[in-house]
C-alpha cells in the first residue's frame, strides 16, 4: 500500500487536493499534527470536494506515534528539496512506501528526516513546488513503477 504523509500541514487547500489524489491512487493519507487548519475548515472541504469523506485518512499527533506504528524495514522516503538522489532513482515497488511531506513553509526538521531515505524533485529557476504538485508528482511515480511491476494498486 501506498502511504503519503504530511508532517503539519499548513495549508487546508494542499490537503483537500492531496486526499484527492490519494483516493485516486488508493493511498493512504496521514496528517501529523499539529495541523494549520481544522479539519472541518471549508478551504478543506472545498479542495477535496465531496470525495473528501471517502479518503482513507489517519490523523496523528507526533511523527513518533506513526512511526512506532510503521512495520519493520518499510520503505519511508522524505521528500526534501537537500535530497542527494532523484525519486525516479528510488524503487518504490515495496509492499508499503510511506512517503514523507514537510509543511509548506519550513519542510521537515532534521529530527524526523532520515538523510539517507531522502529524495529530491528536480527543479530549475524555483527553490520549492507547491505541496500538493510535489506529492503527485512522486505518488504517481510510486504508481508507474507499481504498475509496470505488476503490482496493482
Amino acid at each position: 500500500m501506498l502511504h503519503v504523509v504530511l508532517f503539519q500541514p499548513e495549508i487546508p487547500h494542499n490537503t483537500g487536493a492531496i486526499g484527492r489524489l490519494c483516493l485516486a491512487t488508493k493511498a493512504r493519507l496521514h496528517l501529523i499534527k499539529p495541523l494549520g487548519f481544522s479539519l472541518d475548515d471549508k478551504q478543506l472541504k472545498r479542495a477535496g470536494l465531496d470525495y473528501w469523506q471517502k479518503v482513507d485518512v489517519c490523523v496523528w499527533d507526533t511523527w513518533e506515534a506513526l512511526a512506532a506504528e510503521m512495520p519493520a524495514g518499510v520503505a519511508c522516503y522524505f521528500i526534501e528539496c537537500q535530497g542527494a538522489r532523484t525519486y525516479w532513482d528510488a524503487d518504490l515497488t515495496a509492499k508499503e512506501i510511506y512517503l514523507v511531506f514537510g509543511p509548506e513553509t519550513r519542510g521537515i526538521p532534521p529530527t524526523v528526516i532520515h538523510p539517507e531515505h531522502c529524495l529530491r524533485i528536480p527543479m530549475q529557476g524555483t527553490r520549492s513546488l507547491n505541496l500538493a504538485t510535489a506529492a503527485g508528482i512522486v505518488l504517481y511515480e510510486a504508481l508507474r513503477q507499481r504498475t509496470l511491476a505488476g503490482i496493482m494498486p
